[in-house]
């Protein structure tokens, strides 16, 4: 009998309590919903989103020993310091041995020259000599037919006019010996233009082996042509590094940018310009504010090493997300809390407050 009498006795008060209690909850319910609502038509937001900065890849573009690194782990680099040196012994011999066949190949050109000069003197000499035996043959001719007058009036005898004939046949033999060498000094001169023409395509290739061998030794040693720190460095003094190796990773500090992937349902009131607040994750009580500077014209997807191919009979429909690049404002204010990768939250302004 006593416990029903408390049973009646609390009843009434529980039914008062959850009568106080239920219209709080509703209340609040109704208040974060309408917040929610109006928080949509006025923002897209998204935490699929991160801080991106420009990334430099150190390749080496020649083999060999690494002789020097010029900056430790995650190292802060000045555009146009040195980061690595590789051994350069034999780069500096391939040099040396380059600008040896380029001293011969100018030598041979010399040679070849100088013999085109006596080539070309000796013609001269030899066009003299013929035009010298043309005037004698011409005169030989003269005083054979002369002779050959006076031999039919007997004014000379038989031997005179045999010696003539003589003269003249010799003369005319040694100009054809004369016009003989002269074609062959037109053949040597045509020689030594061809040995210059090709003493001069020597001396180009090994001026293009000297300054490929100059270009090679040049890469021995490796510059930053950005600021920033060392992101990831994969390797150490004294080891082997193959041309095309990645040897480390410089990490912009210039420049940040926010790269958020919305839903391809967010993306239709999205435009360039729209005020955008951000959270980065790591400081949740600083509140950045920026931009939308550009929209991707492909899904992320369409990036991926295999990308989804709706015509491959397999297609299950996924909600697909679209890059969108978000400019940082007074970017000098925080750098120096900005990390490449770093986790943010974004809220786009659909529409002015």
């Amino acid at each position: 009998m006593h416990t029903e009498q408390k049973k009646e006795i609390t009843t009434p008060k529980k039914r008062n309590k959850a009568i106080f209690i239920l219209p709080i909850i509703l209340g609040a319910g109704l208040f974060f919903g309408i917040r929610s609502y109006i928080h949509t038509i006025n923002f897209e937001s998204t935490d699929n989103a991160q801080i991106e900065t420009n990334t430099l890849p150190v390749v080496s573009r020649v083999s060999g020993y690494v002789d020097s690194i010029g900056t430790s782990d995650f190292g802060d680099i000045k555009e146009g310091q040195l980061l690595l040196k590789v051994d350069d012994h034999e780069y500096k011999l391939a040099v040396m041995q380059a600008e040896a066949d380029l001293s011969s190949a100018l030598a041979d050109l010399s040679s070849a020259q100088f013999t085109l000069v006596n080539t070309t003197a000796n013609s001269n000499v030899v066009k003299a000599n013929s035009d010298v035996q043309k005037s004698r043959l011409d005169k030989a001719q003269a005083d054979l037919q002369r002779d050959e007058a006076l031999f039919k009036g007997e004014a000379i005898t038989k031997k005179q006019i045999d010696d003539s004939r003589s003269n003249y046949e010799t003369t005319r033999k040694q100009l054809v010996a004369n016009n003989q060498q002269i074609i062959l000094a037109n053949s040597q001169s045509s020689t030594s233009n061809t040995l210059i023409e090709k003493a001069k395509a020597a001396v180009a290739l090994r001026k293009v082996q000297l300054e490929q061998a100059q270009l090679k030794l040049s890469y021995t040693k490796i510059y930053s042509s950005i600021n920033g720190k060392i992101g990831k460095r994969n390797l150490e003094q004294g080891q082997f590094i193959q041309a095309g190796q990645n040897l480390m990773t410089v990490v912009s500090n210039d420049i940040f940018w926010v790269v958020a992937n919305f839903k391809e349902t967010q993306v239709a009131n999205l435009k360039v310009g729209q005020r955008v607040t951000i959270k980065i994750d790591g400081y949740s009580d600083k509140e950045i504010t920026g931009k939308v500077e550009s929209l991707s014209e492909a899904t992320g997807a369409r990036f991926s090493l295999l990308p989804p191919d709706n015509a491959s009979g397999n297609f299950v429909k996924v909600t697909q997300r679209i890059p969108v690049k978000i400019s940082i404002d007074n970017i000098n204010d925080y750098q120096a809390i900005l990390k490449a990768g770093m986790s943010v939250e974004v809220s786009i302004h659909l529409k002015d407050e």
